[in-house]
């Protein structure tokens, strides 16, 4: 009958050679007749990382790297700070940026164990007034992904000076704010991309703060 595809396994106790045309080279996955293969996977969408992350697991990253531009999926991302390697000090976090059109991932651990963070098109930077796209996302994993992006409402992307930064506002909310110190942060629900709250708690500790750019 038209449509059905029949496929070839191997059951335990089989050492029989596979069909002509249906060798796996891997040694792994689903074999396939001869005329019928198995379908080919999807094109993986992990964040390539250049050191790995002590925020992000693996599965996480993948989870992740499939919001990110389609342009910006598979390239190395390469760890700009780190709290952990440079100290806490939102001054060095500045300092740290790569060129201005360079996107930038910011990922946060608190002291509760949970990881959210925000990704934007531009470097990461101080400035006078706010600055970014509608490419800017803001995520969570708590527990589960979830991601929030651009309402259309404002273009509150970001902004931030030697004691906060902020990311996404309106009436007087910022979807994540962090003190000069990046001891402390915030989350609320606010205008920009109508997000949850992304920690358990409206105001939190930082743990790990890792910023991440291409080069």
């Amino acid at each position: 009958m038209r449509g059905l595809r029949y496929h070839y396994q191997l059951l335990p106790d089989q050492d029989e050679e596979l069909p002509v045309g249906c060798e796996d080279a891997a040694g792994e996955g689903q074999r396939g007749w001869e005329g019928a293969p198995a379908a080919a996977e999807e094109e993986p969408c992990a964040l390539v990382l250049s050191t790995p992350s002590s925020i992000l697991r693996d599965r996480e990253l993948g989870e992740l790297g499939a919001q990110l531009p389609p342009r910006l999926r598979q390239q190395p991302w390469h760890l700009l700070y780190s709290t952990g390697r440079d100290g806490f000090s939102l001054r060095t976090l500045y300092r740290s940026g790569a060129r201005p059109d360079c996107p930038a991932l910011l990922l946060i651990r608190d002291t509760e164990a949970q990881a959210f963070g925000a990704f934007s098109a531009s470097a990461i930077r101080s400035s006078s007034g706010f600055y970014g796209t509608g490419e800017t996302f803001l995520f969570s994993f708590c527990p589960e992904l979830k991601v929030f992006r651009w309402t259309g409402r404002n273009d509150f992307f970001l902004k931030g000076d030697v004691n906060l930064l902020m990311v996404g506002g309106g009436s007087g909310r910022f979807g994540l704010w962090l003190d000069g110190d990046l001891h402390h942060g915030g989350s609320q629900p606010c205008e920009t991309f109508d997000n949850e709250t992304l920690s358990h708690r409206q105001e939190f500790c930082i743990q790990d703060l890792e910023m991440w750019g291409l080069a």
